[in-house]
């Protein structure tokens, strides 16, 4: 009787792990999704930030005004590029066709891949900061980008950051 019980507490043990395994691996990979216009991410954006929202160029011109970091700040611009490993960075294009690197705070949540190409709001903290050699490598890594153009990379490059508190698909 006590081997019957066994045999049965193993099995519902590994049926639970292989449940468990399978429910992790699906966190895996950016969320789903169209990101169709309102849409939002994060915290969101508050209707009035939305309409405060000022340009990549402005922002630029305003990082350099105010010691290189600027808070509570809504920036809105076009998506070039999302992490296709968990969606937990977006690169947003310049006027000069350079871009701008986006984390989410606290690394609270994600976006679709399907964001390329939009046209967002983000709200939250920006700055000048150099990044790394190693860091750009693995950013272009985790965008999948062709091995020539990693190894390509030789010089720290300094950079506007953004950290956004929430975000909202608006075109």
């Amino acid at each position: 009787m006590k081997f019957k019980a066994i045999l049965f507490a193993a099995a519902v043990s590994v049926s639970t792990l292989a449940f468990a395994q399978e429910t992790s691996q699906k966190k895996f990979g950016p969320p789903e999704g169209n990101a169709i216009v309102g849409d939002a991410y994060g915290a969101g954006v508050v209707s009035t930030s939305e309409s405060k929202a000022i340009t990549v160029d402005k922002l630029s011109k305003k990082l350099k005004k105010d010691n290189k970091k600027v808070e509570g700040v809504a920036v809105k611009g076009k998506v070039t590029d999302v992490c296709e490993k968990k969606g937990c960075w977006l690169t947003i294009q310049t006027e000069d066709n350079s871009q701008f690197f986006v984390k989410m705070k606290d690394y609270a949540f994600f976006v679709p891949t399907a964001l390329k190409g939009k046209t967002v709001v983000l709200e939250g903290t920006a700055e000048r900061k150099v990044t790394s050699i190693d860091e750009q490598k693995h950013y272009a890594e985790d965008a999948k980008k062709p091995q020539a153009e990693i190894d390509a990379i030789k010089t720290p490059k300094e950079e506007i950051r953004f950290v956004a508190n929430g975000i909202k698909v608006v075109n």
